[in-house]
Formats: C-alpha cells, sequence, structure tokens
C-alpha cells in the first residue's frame, strides 16, 4: 500500500449526506442505483452507487451516508456522478459508511 502524506489526506472532502430518491439504474456494467443525497447546504448531489446486494431501494431513503464531495464528476453509463458514496467491499456486497448517530446534513468528516 503506498504512503501518503497528511496534506493530501486533507484534500479529500468527505460529508454527511442524506439519500433523498432512490432509482434503478439498468444501463450501469454492474448492478447499481442512482441516488440523490441531500448535503444540506452544499446541495442535492447525485452519485451511482454498487450497493443492490445488500440494500433494497425503500430502506436506504431517509439514511444518513458518507461521501467524498471534492472529486471531478465522473460519466458512468448514461448517468453522471457527482459524488462518491463510500462502503467496505465484502464478500456479501458493499456496506455503506455512515454515521452511528444523526449529524447536521453536509457536516465534514475529520
Amino acid at each position: 500500500m503506498e504512503c501518503v502524506e497528511f496534506n493530501d489526506f486533507n484534500k479529500i472532502d468527505m460529508r454527511v449526506g442524506r439519500i433523498l430518491e432512490v432509482e434503478d439504474f439498468p444501463t450501469a456494467k454492474k448492478p447499481a442505483y442512482k441516488l440523490k443525497i441531500d448535503f444540506g447546504e452544499y446541495g442535492v448531489k447525485k452519485s451511482s452507487a454498487q450497493i443492490t446486494k445488500l440494500y433494497k431501494k425503500e430502506e436506504l431513503v431517509g439514511r444518513e451516508v458518507i461521501a467524498v464531495t471534492n472529486f471531478r464528476p465522473k460519466q458512468v453509463a448514461d448517468f453522471i456522478s457527482e459524488v462518491l458514496v463510500l462502503g467496505v467491499e465484502t464478500e456479501r456486497g458493499v456496506v455503506l459508511l455512515s454515521p452511528d448517530r444523526e449529524v447536521p446534513l453536509g457536516k465534514d468528516v475529520s
């Protein structure tokens, strides 16, 4: 694993958001959902997330997640993903990272 300097890590902007909407993403190469996530004063952003194995659409709405919000937008099939929702890949599927208590939307992760 490559080591990075703490200043490099500080360049990554991670914030807490709440999932507002979840849609199927049939044109994605791998099974995924299209998410709309509210980051409070930072606005609503879109993300593509390969989390279909462990999560149903209806259980994701209202859930707080942590996302990297300062990557350049990425084209995924016919969709522009604006943020990267963070998770841990396991044998059963991706497990989302989220705060264990409710926090203000848009709050930066430090």
